[in-house]
């Protein structure tokens, strides 16, 4: 069967494009503009790591990259992959939106025309959903479905966004189509240990006749109430005592002992970073970035990830890592800031993915990054589905 060919776009330190990667695609170019999280992408291909190392990385801008060039005589790109800039939609930014000179979607539509992939795949945060956004959001997935029916020069996006409600409700559709399908998902319900709400917008060119949609959830929160409080499985997999059951809990308890739960357990912070030393007392270089950092502090809305639960989402703020979002909350009460390592872990990377820069630096990097594991469970079921047109 022939190899799956799939450029990424935006790719930062790399989750989206491992997870595509892991997933059977072979990227046929890697592009990324920052300069730091390209040096992470050049390091884990100097370590040799793989898929990384057979990467075609280009540090350029989307906007100017030479995309024709991508296009090959032996077949289409199977897919385009982006992790669209966010921070015009962030509920921690500015919320300038589609006033944003960061908001490169119509730069992402520009590559889709150029290509014309098979499958598009698209990442963004859960701002994108907001009420103020609702009528942009809708334009996206408009332009999105015919990325042909561009913008002309003086015509502002409402009008635009008019032109395509016309334009599809008319019928008469030539060229370039696809059919969209959006979703929010939560990370930990695909067993990555972090609550991360993100939008993911997959469409498939029409001419292929496929109809696809989001695979359901795999772990559940049910499911690690259950391991917890009910078998107590999951304190024996640590070599815990089990603690009492919380009072909040208590009446949930008692109806999932009743009915169970089918799904896997939620993914925990102990559970993702059982095995590592405590990075106080590690030595320098002992485990790849698991150094410690001091400073750390609780404060009103800022009070760390509790051990026994998904971490709260990793974030990566203007001004370096915003205080307690990235934080470890021991049941004591003592906190500290989560390592590089284990936010790697939070995030799904394997424990050979190095990160390069400063701590600041790095946490950005992973902030920005999309869970390798969910990626790679979105991209495996488009990979199932386009697999059955190649064979």
């Amino acid at each position: 069967m022939r190899m799956l060919r799939s450029v990424e776009l935006f790719a930062g330190a790399g989750g989206l494009a491992l997870g595509v990667s892991k997933a059977g695609f072979r990227h046929s170019a890697v592009i990324e503009w920052d300069h730091d999280a390209c040096e992470t992408i050049r390091a884990n291909q100097q370590r040799n790591v793989a898929p990384v190392s057979d990467w075609p990385l280009h540090e350029a801008d989307v906007t100017t990259f030479p995309f024709e060039g991508l296009i090959q005589p032996s077949g289409d790109v199977d897919l385009v992959a982006a992790g669209v800039p966010c921070q015009p939609w962030s509920l921690g930014g500015k919320h300038r939106g589609f006033n944003d000179h960061r908001n490169l979607f119509p730069d992402t539509l520009r590559v889709i025309r150029v290509l014309k992939p098979k499958a598009i795949l698209i990442e963004n945060v859960k701002g994108l959903t907001r009420r103020s956004f609702a009528n942009y959001f809708e334009y996206i997935k408009l332009m999105l479905e015919f990325p042909e029916v561009t913008r002309h020069e003086d015509e502002g996006w409402v009008e635009h966004r008019a032109r395509l409600e016309k334009y599809k409700t008319a019928g008469k559709i030539r060229g370039l189509r696809y059919n969209i399908v959006c979703q929010l998902l939560n990370a930990a319900d695909y067993g990555v240990p972090q609550r991360r709400e993100r939008v993911f917008i997959v469409g498939f060119r029409s001419d292929s006749g496929m109809k696809w949609s989001f695979p359901g959830p795999t772990h559940s929160l049910d499911a690690l109430l259950v391991d917890q409080w009910v078998t107590g499985a999951y304190w024996d997999r640590h070599r815990l005592k089990s603690l009492q059951i919380p009072s909040r809990l208590a009446s949930r308890i008692d109806k999932l002992r009743l009915l169970g739960a089918p799904d896997l357990p939620w993914q925990t912070v102990r559970d993702a970073i059982q095995g590592l030393p405590e990075p106080e007392g590690c030595y320098a270089g002992q485990v790849p970035n698991h150094e410690f950092q001091p400073g750390a502090r609780p404060y009103p809305g800022h009070t760390g990830s509790p051990l026994d639960e998904p971490a709260k989402t990793l974030k990566a703020g203007d001004h370096g890592v915003p205080g307690g979002e990235n934080m470890l909350a021991y049941p004591d009460g003592r906190v500290r800031y989560f390592t590089v390592r284990e936010s790697a872990r939070i995030q799904t990377f394997p424990d050979n993915y190095v990160f390069s820069g400063s701590w600041t630096e790095t946490m950005r990097q992973l902030g920005n990054a999309v869970p390798v594991r969910l990626a790679q469970v979105i991209a495996s079921d488009i990979r199932r589905k386009l697999a059955t047109q190649v064979s």
